[in-house]
């Protein structure tokens, strides 16, 4: 029986990983939305075009960080067509291992800047 993964399994995150785990950790969302979150919090630096976007929204579900949600808006404001995803357990403790290997690297750069 294989082990399960630990979130350094996954470090370094991909940046289009990253973006979507991000967009992921305070609501969920369905796919335009998060293209749309990762489109303007990067101010237009990254677009997710719909191929990689679907395509990584697939993996990250295989890879057991993603799953599709059950919690759907109300009706009149819902699109049935629409696939709504979150975070799971282990894609939260990810994005928090990914999130403090980045800040670890901001000390770094940041120290060797003051050293000069």
């Amino acid at each position: 029986m294989p082990k399960p993964p630990l979130p350094g399994d996954f470090l370094p995150l991909r940046s289009n990983w990253f973006h979507i785990l991000l967009s992921l950790a305070d609501n969920d969302q369905h796919g335009y939305g998060i293209m749309q979150d990762v489109l303007d919090r990067t101010s237009g630096k990254l677009r997710l075009w719909p191929a990689t976007l679907y395509g990584t929204l697939n993996r990250l579900s295989q890879e057991g960080l993603i799953e599709e949600s059950p919690h759907r808006p109300a009706g009149d404001l819902d699109d049935a067509r629409r696939r709504y995803y979150r975070l799971t357990h282990l894609g939260r403790r990810v994005l928090n291992a990914e999130s403090a290997r980045l800040r670890e690297l901001v000390r770094l750069i940041d120290a060797k800047a003051t050293a000069r």
